[in-house]
């Protein structure tokens, strides 16, 4: 492997440390009630979306559901913003407004953070159709868990995206538990990856512990979705070591379950492997460490000294005002007619140089110049 290539692996086990560090400090501070509402830590979790984010562009599209903060953090958004966002704070990532499952970032195209299950695997399918109908060499990765795979939402996305050869990789964190229901009572397949086979898309079982393996079987499906748009379906096979939510003791699975895989810890894994191959130094490791524990109290201290957002910004995000026109960024890319050089839409004739409506009166509000509809029918004589 080349210098580069030992670099980013070193730098991917540092990406792997903060998600860590930082969720043990998000958790420290829940429990002092200084984050409120729910809060789902990532924690065992971290070589699936570290590895993931690796295999990907920058430009790619990401989204995922609640169990959001790894994402962020693996993304590209800074701590601050992300402990901000916890805080509820007007620096947060998505300024105070969403909270932990709401984690946003759209200049490092992250889209989030869905709280209601399964419920962004539709959203994930239309951002990889935007990006084939703009034919953009884009990927969109949707991240969500085995609770989301029984939704009635995730089976319509799951077609069309088979049906129109979208760019998308669906990837399903299988951590065996949902919400706290084991996957061998919840799902009739014993295999979940087994999904795909009824969308005719490519399914793929990755070890969701080993960052490496994540990364370089993410990479070879990437580069065959650039090559040729389609969908795929990637089952990891990981494990949290912490309740759904930290309002959940877990008393559903043995001691003896978490502790064999905790035996298994990506993080453990990754560093024994990288010291094995001489590319990492316990001093290293030790520094790494020290800076993704200080990162994690910088943005503690950087939520508790941040502002709470203002009202008067209360119903700034709730309607879109103004002249925005969402449908103007939808435009696909004109090729033009080899022929004629003309390009497809104008051959076609879209419409657009008919005279358009005039819009229709507004309502005028009722001053009690004009008779109101009766609430009650009238008495029949």
């Amino acid at each position: 492997m080349s210098a580069s290539g030992q670099r980013d692996e070193v730098e991917m086990l540092a990406t792997m440390l903060l998600i860590r560090r930082f969720e043990e400090r998000a958790s420290q501070q829940y429990q002092a009630q200084k984050i409120g509402g729910f809060c789902h830590l990532y924690i065992g979790q971290e070589a699936v979306v570290t590895g993931a984010v690796a295999a990907t562009r920058p430009d790619d599209y990401l989204i995922t559901a609640y169990r959001d903060h790894g994402h962020a953090l693996a993304r590209g958004t800074s701590p601050d913003a992300c402990m901000a966002e916890l805080f509820g704070k007007a620096t947060g990532c998505s300024k105070g407004l969403g909270g932990s499952m709401h984690f946003f970032d759209k200049k490092n195209h992250m889209y989030g953070g869905h709280a209601i299950v399964g419920a962004h695997v539709p959203l994930a399918t239309g951002m990889a159709f935007a990006s084939k109908y703009r034919r953009e060499d884009r990927v969109t990765l949707c991240f969500f868990g085995d609770g989301a795979i029984n939704q009635g939402s995730f089976h319509e996305a799951l077609n069309l995206a088979g049906l129109f050869k979208l760019p998308v990789i669906f990837i399903c964190e299988n951590n065996f538990f949902a919400m706290g229901t084991s996957v061998k009572r919840s799902t009739s397949l014993e295999h979940i990856v087994d999904r795909a086979e009824g969308y005719d898309m490519p399914g793929e079982v990755i070890d969701g512990m080993n960052v490496r393996e994540v990364r370089d079987k993410l990479s070879e499906i990437i580069a065959s979705i650039r090559k040729e748009p389609h969908p795929a379906f990637v089952e990891m096979r990981t494990y949290r070591y912490r309740g759904h939510s930290m309002s959940d003791p877990a008393s559903y699975r043995t001691k003896e379950e978490l502790e064999k895989y905790r035996l298994d810890d990506p993080i453990t894994r990754f560093r024994a492997q990288l010291s094995r191959e001489g590319k990492l130094t316990n001093e290293q490791f030790d520094k790494m460490d020290k800076a993704a524990k200080d990162a994690a109290m910088q943005s503690v201290k950087f939520a508790e000294k941040s502002p709470e957002p203002s009202l008067d910004e209360l119903y700034d995000y709730t309607y879109v005002t103004g002249d925005h026109n969402p449908s103007s960024e939808f435009q696909p890319v004109a090729k033009p007619d080899a022929a004629k050089g003309v390009s497809p839409a104008k051959k076609r004739g879209n419409g657009s140089d008919k005279p358009k409506p005039a819009p229709a009166p507004e309502p005028k509000p009722n001053d009690g110049s004009t008779r109101a509809v009766a609430a009650t029918p009238e008495k029949q004589s």
